[in-house]
């Protein structure tokens, strides 16, 4: 009797929910879906069912649908996990994007065999625009220091700000040269926000992020019915731009296929929907970054060599970081500044031992490493200064020996007195083993015992 009465009134359980629930066919085709769903994307349970699941061309799907694997949908995948929670955008019936959390899982018949799918769509608009004024204000007090919010005041910086002045006041492509972790990307906005197209859009696209199909769509737009999944004419990222500046990070990663459309669009001003021959005339000044060797690329025909030099006009290098090692010092001010003020810690200042440590590093990861140390720091930090033992072991293990003070020595050498020790009591006293274990050799163990005064059968 309870089963019966379950039934009887599941329909308005599910039309109860909060949350927009659909069941899809193991084929992909939408069998039900509940009011919420309605209310959420315009569609109705009518125009809903029957329709292919890509109906509500959802960009987490489009990743799952187009990624080579067996199926048509990751979904159904064992190694599908990832995709079954996950933030996303979907476009209701009258175009617009809606910000929502989806939730799927496979449905399974007594014998295990996979009958479909369950998803749930939360509404997240008003968190997702929260979070995108949280991260404008974020910029917004980022760029209280330095310049635009770079920080810097070194004879190098000091060239490359000249360079984006100069920059800012041309509609000429511009090219970003450094590694990784430089700050190609506030350069890139620093030149937008001291331009005449300062009021007009700026958009970023990041090359390496997408396959060869996806980019293009990205990059240039599509109409409906061009590919799989797509159910509505879409502008791409050069429309969007129109009027502002187009910002194409790790230009050195776009395939060769869209190298050739974007050499034409730079060349004319003008490009084509994927799937549609009608030209459209855009108004956008091209900025691009690279932390690749493109004459290199160009010589394995990577890269075309038109292309290269029609984005190369007005080149910026950006020196890494231990060639402006006189910067550090405001770097390390300015980021623990911001911590403290993020952190609520009452941390305040640097040893000098610290900061010696910090300048002899040679920072393979750039500015961006250094704000990953010092976040480190203030996470092992609790009171007072920043000193040695705050830092990651990585750092201290690389600093070169001459540069290193007797605090900086004493504090490393803690560190192998304790990993000899720890080693010496795993390999139960045995020299050899613990060479083995520390990846040393015998004679290294037996004169670092001497060095640290270790009594085996008393401290082991």
């Amino acid at each position: 009797m309870n089963k019966i009465v379950a039934d009887q009134y599941w329909g308005r359980v599910v039309d109860t929910m909060s949350e927009a629930l659909l069941i899809i066919s193991n084929k992909g085709v939408i069998l039900s879906v509940n009011r919420s769903f309605e209310e959420m994307t315009g569609y109705t349970a009518a125009e809903a069912t029957g329709k292919p699941c890509t109906l509500l061309e959802c960009n987490a799907c489009e990743l799952i649908i187009n990624d080579k694997r067996t199926g048509w949908c990751k979904l159904f995948d064992p190694e599908g996990e990832d995709v079954r929670r996950c933030r996303c955008e979907i476009v209701k019936k009258d175009g617009t994007r809606l910000a929502a959390l989806k939730n799927a899982s496979v449905l399974y018949d007594e014998d295990g065999n996979q009958l479909g799918a369950v998803e749930t769509l939360t509404d997240i608009s008003e968190l997702d625009r929260l979070d995108r004024k949280v991260e404008l204000l974020t910029r917004q007090l980022d760029q209280t220091d330095g310049y635009c919010g770079i920080v810097g005041i070194s004879r190098e910086m000091k060239k490359v700000y000249g360079i984006i002045e100069k920059a800012a006041a041309s509609d000429a492509p511009v090219i970003i040269f450094g590694e990784s972790g430089t700050g190609k990307e506030l350069v890139a906005r620093a030149i937008h926000e001291r331009g005449h197209r300062r009021n007009g859009p700026y958009v970023q696209v990041n090359c390496a992020a997408l396959n060869e199909s996806l980019l293009e769509s990205e990059l240039f737009g599509h109409v409906k019915g061009s590919f799989t999944g797509a159910l509505r004419d879409r502008k791409g990222r050069f429309e969007t731009a129109h009027g502002g500046d187009l910002f194409l990070d790790e230009i050195g990663d776009i395939p060769l296929s869209i190298q050739i459309k974007l050499l034409r669009a730079l060349e004319t001003k003008q490009f084509e929907h994927v799937g549609d021959d009608h030209p459209i005339t855009v108004d956008v000044r091209i900025i691009t970054a690279t932390n690749k060797n493109l004459i290199e690329l160009i010589s394995q025909n990577k890269f075309r060599e038109d292309l290269y030099f029609r984005i190369n006009v007005l080149p910026i290098q950006l020196p890494p970081l231990r060639h402006r090692k006189e910067d550090i010092p405001l770097l390390v001010e300015t980021f623990m500044r911001r911590l403290n003020e993020k952190t609520r810690k009452n941390i305040r200042g640097i040893r000098r031992e610290a900061m010696n440590a910090l300048v002899a590093y040679h920072w393979p990861g750039n500015v961006r490493e250094l704000k990953s140390i010092l976040h480190y720091a203030f996470t092992i930090a609790e009171s007072g200064p920043i000193n040695c033992e705050h830092l990651p072991p990585q750092l201290l293990e690389h600093v070169p020996l001459e540069k290193e003070t007797s605090s900086l020595q004493n504090v490393k050498d803690h560190r192998q007195k304790q990993a000899l020790l720890e080693a010496l009591k795993e390999a139960g006293g045995n020299q050899t083993r613990a060479a083995k274990l520390l990846g040393v050799n015998r004679v290294t163990v037996w004169n670092r015992i001497r060095k640290y005064g270790i009594d085996i059968r008393r401290d082991v």
